[in-house]
């Protein structure tokens, strides 16, 4: 049996989750029926997840732009999900996950969610558990990593997508290297088994919009579309699309004029063009 937490204890959940009727329009959008708790279905939300909701930092950018405030700049459930049905866009981790896990919560899931790091950052990486049964998952949409993963105090656990085979090995008792295989980067992150109740999960959402806020710099995008990973990156024109199939990458040139490049990506991602043409035009003329 893989033992649910350290001390064998379910942590109270805080984070309240989606009303009835958003729920629903979003499982129209992922295209995935409600139904009870499972890990069957878990994996089904995560692969559609994946597929319909991008990575992306474009609408975050835009946002920030949008609002002197600190405080009026994340974008909690309702409005990313509502910008994600009616533009197409997603976000980086703190929000993702975030929304992900509110939908988790209307159907019935349990779990908490977690900050954990990535090499010597830390804090900069979230991601959530999710209980079934007597086993933990790790579930993390804001990476993305592609499948619900088992975490075991003290053994090695593996699960494997369609893209990878995800390992999770613990270091210590609140510590587990999460990694990947068949990607140049084998390391994910360090998983810390630490749950975060949600009044400090929104403050370090608030916080990544800062002046140390990660990826407000440029507009980067991930997703799956058409059975690949595609990649987009606006750090320096020329501009190009990145295509990850089968281990092969394929580039495709998109120009120099972030305008027209922003119309090509958007029509790769199922994106608004408008979102990320703004995105662009802010980080090339006042980066970060």
């Amino acid at each position: 049996m893989i033992l649910l937490t350290t001390l064998d204890l379910q942590i109270p959940t805080t984070t309240p989750p989606l009303g009835p009727a958003l729920a629903q329009k979003i499982l129209n959008y992922l295209s995935v029926e409600a139904a009870p708790p499972s890990l069957a279905a878990l994996d089904a939300l995560v692969s559609a997840y994946t597929r319909r909701v991008p990575w992306e930092s474009a609408s975050r950018i835009v946002k920030k732009a949008a609002s002197p405030l600190l405080l009026d700049r994340p974008r909690w459930p309702a409005e990313f999900w509502s910008d994600a049905m009616r533009l197409g866009t997603g976000g980086t981790c703190f929000e993702s996950n975030y929304a992900f896990f509110s939908l988790l919560r209307f159907l019935g899931y349990d779990g908490y969610l977690t900050i954990n790091n990535m090499g010597e950052t830390v804090g900069c990486h979230t991601a959530m558990v999710i209980y079934l049964d007597d086993v933990r998952y790790l579930v993390d949409v804001g990476m993305p990593i592609g499948i619900p993963l088992p975490i075991h105090p003290t053994q090695k656990t593996e699960r494997t997508s369609e893209f990878h085979t995800y390992t999770a090995t613990p270091i210590d008792v609140h510590h587990y290297l999460i990694k990947r295989d068949r990607h140049p980067r084998a390391d994910c992150f360090t998983f810390v088994d630490l749950p975060v109740d949600d009044v400090a999960y929104r403050a370090a959402t608030t916080a990544d919009y800062g002046e140390n806020g990660l990826f407000l710099d440029r507009v980067i995008i991930n997703r799956i579309a058409d059975g690949k990973i595609w990649r987009f990156t606006s750090e320096q024109p020329p501009y190009q699309l990145e295509c990850f199939d089968e281990g092969n990458r394929t580039y495709f040139y998109l120009g120099e004029d972030a305008a027209e490049a922003a119309e090509k990506v958007g029509w790769r991602f199922t994106m608004d063009v408008d979102t990320l043409r703004q995105a662009m035009l802010h980080t090339a003329a006042s980066p970060v």
